[in-house]
């Protein structure tokens, strides 16, 4: 199959898989120490470490994601609600041009840290099957829970994860 067919050929699956399978998995690296990481970002490097002490959504996202595209005004909501509880979002967008994330930055306003990762080493290390996939990481940097996929009956139980983890006394 040539080189074009098959990315998009990928990208159908990746969209079909994602939009079937909205669910909490619990990973293997659930309670383990999330992966520290060095990526560019939209103003400045970002770091996962940087946000030692804080609640932290890592969420794994590209261009072409129908459900992606949908997270975002959840998470810019979140992000304004909770940013002086101690809690930060890290979206990491993983297309290989980064045109194509900047064109989809333009039209879909993101009001949370996002960091570029077009080489997709990162989600390697997080074990991403999907687009979105995201994890709930706590004040001591333990990764708590993962997420695939994303639609509207998500938007409750993800908020209570992060009300009950910002309630938690370090």
């Amino acid at each position: 199959m040539r080189p074009m067919r098959l990315n998009i050929t990928l990208k159908i699956v990746f969209f079909v898989f994602t939009t079937l399978c909205s669910c909490i998995v619990h990973a293997d690296n659930i309670n383990q120490v999330a992966p520290d990481f060095e990526l560019p970002g939209k103003v400045e490097t970002v770091r996962l470490s940087d946000n030692k002490g804080k609640v932290v959504y890592l969420d794994f996202w590209a261009s072409w994601c129908g459900p992606c595209k949908q997270s975002f005004p959840w998470m810019n909501a979140m992000q304004e609600k909770y940013r002086n509880k101690g809690f930060e979002i890290i979206a990491v967008n993983l297309d290989a041009n980064n045109e194509d994330a900047q064109k989809f930055l333009i039209s879909t306003l993101a009001k949370f840290t996002v960091a570029f990762d077009s080489k997709g080493q990162t989600p390697l290390q997080y074990g991403v099957k999907g687009m979105p996939t995201s994890y709930l990481i706590d004040r001591d940097g333990k990764i708590v829970m993962q997420h695939m996929g994303f639609n509207a009956s998500d938007r409750e139980k993800l908020e209570l994860k992060i009300q009950n983890l910002l309630a938690e006394k370090k």
